[in-house]
């Protein structure tokens, strides 16, 4: 079954628009999405997503369940953390390039959690329902990384920026006031509201997101002589960091009390990486950064890693938890 889904995955309209993108590069043809009409891509993505994590929320009953939300917040604060940490001091990248991939990293993919759902409920431990509403908070941890490469700019600029000031730039950035807008507005419209903009923000995403998928990749193409000097390590990095942000993740949710399946689709959703959600937002906040870099390592090392070997490895690392944590 997971080989089924990686094929699908793999021709699936958004990678191959990437592909695209990037052969139309290497060939030099002269194709090109104009920049304003790329920012409006963006603008309408961010918003998009923030309105369909809100929704999420606002269905799933998170009442009496402390313990679960409370390991979720840590999760938010702590995957992109680690990841930016990796990515900066041991591969070796710079600020802006780090925070892209810890965003990409601290966020999470839709179709490893499809998959790990899946994989749970083949093994006889189904997740509980709740547990979308978690993972749909857990894309907070895309803001929280971009304001870590906020602060860690500020700190090697020397400039006497507090704490408070950057935490309201990073507010008042373009990606993150539509991500965190538009989960507000989702959670709140109400479901018969949602009814009324849902074939615009929701039936029109993934065409939208296949053409932002395709300049990215032109993008990409267009710096890939970055990624070869990263190369290895981002290969090292893609592959080690799912196993250690899947065994944290799931050693905290089985701490909190979460059964097996729970436990184990936080786990494997932790230790994804997304390449549909984040892209946007460090476009938005650090052009500069490399897209070469953050989306190959995620859907060139990583997606397929965690569909392959990384989910069962994840499964089996929460059996062990279980048996060990009371």
């Amino acid at each position: 079954m997971d080989s089924a889904i990686l094929i699908e995955n793999l021709i699936s309209p958004i990678t191959l628009a990437f592909l695209l993108g990037v052969i139309a590069t290497l060939i030099k043809s002269d194709l090109e999405i104009p920049e304003p009409v790329i920012r409006i891509f963006a603008i309408f993505l961010l918003l998009s997503i923030g309105l369909q994590g809100g929704r999420e929320l606002a269905t799933a009953d998170l009442g009496n369940l402390a313990g679960a939300i409370t390991v979720t917040g840590l999760l938010v604060f702590m995957i992109p953390a680690i990841a930016y940490l990796v990515a900066r001091h041991i591969v070796g990248l710079d600020i802006r390039n780090a925070a892209g991939v810890a965003a990409l990293y601290g966020s999470v993919s839709s179709v490893t959690f499809i998959v790990a759902r899946s994989f749970a409920e083949g093994a006889g431990t189904p997740m509980e329902g709740y547990i979308t509403g978690l993972v749909a908070l857990m894309e907070l941890g895309i803001l929280v990384a971009l304001f870590y490469g906020r602060l860690a700019l500020a700190r090697s600029e020397s400039t006497a920026t507090s704490l408070g000031t950057i935490l309201a730039e990073t507010l008042r950035g373009r990606g993150l006031l539509l991500l965190g807008g538009g989960l507000i507005m989702g959670a709140a419209i109400g479901e018969k509201n949602f009814t009324r903009i849902e074939p615009f923000f929701v039936d029109l995403f993934r065409g939208v997101l296949v053409l932002f998928l395709l300049e990215m990749g032109m993008t990409a193409a267009r710096h890939l002589g970055a990624f070869r000097a990263v190369g290895l390590r981002m290969l090292a990095f893609g592959v080690a960091m799912p196993l250690i942000h899947g065994t944290i993740a799931s050693g905290l949710a089985t701490l909190a009390g979460l059964p097996t399946g729970s436990a184990f689709v936080i786990g494997a959703v932790a230790a994804s990486a997304s390449y549909i959600d984040a892209p946007a937002a460090v476009r938005a906040t650090f052009p500069q950064a490399n897209p070469s870099i953050y989306l190959t390592s995620s859907l060139g090392i990583t997606f397929p890693f965690m569909l392959i070997v990384g989910i069962p490895l994840i499964y089996q690392i929460t059996l062990v938890w279980q048996g060990l944590l009371p």
